[in-house]
């Protein structure tokens, strides 16, 4: 099936993607990875604004977070506004970057130029001490697997983190892993797949950050 020429009958299965609000490392663009912080002032703003859009829109059926709290704040806003209760999957963190944690692109380059080099091309290599981008797939598509299975024919919130929401729209468009270089998502972004059986999938929203001053 093609998006346009066909029209797959059935409740679709829906994942509204809701990236995280800032910490106090986003400013500076830092790898946070498994660090596990809070939102800062300004994110807590933006996971409110996204909140309040998401309860003017779609009935949303169940909530799941990232484990981080920067997810788990983000969603537990959210969920507030659409009067529902957050779980937690542990396969929706974000990577783990390893000895990268909390440092800029450029300080990364300057100490692993050879390594942060590979990294930036294929998804296999891993950060010293991280976790790949290939790696980091395999559990957020079993995470996938587990929402289209459990919430089949809902609408299900995802508040997770750059690199997973990255993936789940990749399996959704169904292009290679690789493909996590051409995306970009900011801060409470909004993303939204639509799951129809046979694997098929279409993307509704990507980056869509119109909420947000």
């Amino acid at each position: 099936m093609t998006l346009g020429w066909d029209d797959p009958t059935g409740n679709p299965t829906t994942t509204i993607l809701l990236r995280h609000g800032d910490t106090r490392l986003s400013p500076e663009h830092r790898f946070s990875g498994l660090c596990d912080l809070p939102l800062s002032a300004s994110g807590t703003r933006q996971a409110r604004a996204a909140a309040c859009r998401l309860a003017s829109g779609t009935p949303i059926d169940v909530v799941v977070s990232s484990p981080l709290q920067r997810a788990v704040d983000t969603a537990a806003i959210a969920a507030g506004e659409l009067g529902l209760t957050a779980v937690v999957d542990e396969d929706l963190r974000e990577t783990d970057f390893g000895a990268w944690e909390g440092l800029t692109l450029a300080e990364i380059q300057q100490r692993w130029p050879a390594v942060a080099a590979a990294w930036r091309r294929d998804p296999e290599p891993a950060p010293p001490g991280g976790e790949s981008f290939c790696d980091t797939a395999r559990r957020v598509n079993r995470a996938c697997d587990r929402l289209l299975r459990d919430h089949a024919g809902k609408t299900v919130l995802v508040v997770s983190h750059i690199t997973p929401m990255k993936i789940l729209l990749c399996r959704a468009l169904g292009v290679p892993i690789d493909t996590v270089y051409r995306l970009y998502l900011g801060s409470a972004c909004i993303n939204e797949i639509r799951w129809h059986g046979r694997g098929f999938a279409t993307v509704h929203r990507v980056n869509d950050t119109s909420h947000l001053p």
